[in-house]
């Protein structure tokens, strides 16, 4: 059974860090692309970021420059550093496995102005 384990939301201020990180289980992630997607309220789910196998990685516009996604293969887990944080990246966060149905549950992460 593959699991996707999201983790290292919370409340934050207006310019503040957070790293969130994925812990998969039941599937082997050094072979796959990883991505984090993000859904605030009202507005349909959005792609954050990819990290590709080989360790590239692609970043929406509007997070280009202050958030930074990795990943450890030793320990199966996906990471995503934001930092600079405003009230627009207030939203749910999801981890996911490209090109399948595996998500993860989500992470709340909210950005008090």
């Amino acid at each position: 059974q593959v699991r996707l384990v999201e983790s290292g939301g919370g409340l934050i201020h207006f310019g503040g860090s957070l790293r969130l990180s994925c812990a998969a289980s039941g599937i082997s992630i050094n072979t796959k692309n990883m991505a984090w997607y993000r859904q605030a309220p009202g507005k349909e789910r959005e792609l954050v970021a990819i990290i590709f196998s080989g360790g590239d990685a692609n970043y929406a516009g509007s997070v280009k420059g202050r958030f930074t996604i990795s990943r450890d293969n030793t320990k199966n887990t996906v990471f995503l550093q934001m930092n600079s944080l405003t009230p627009d990246d207030t939203a749910v966060y999801y981890c996911h496995v490209r090109l399948t149905s595996y998500w993860g549950q989500g992470t709340q992460v909210t950005v008090s102005s």
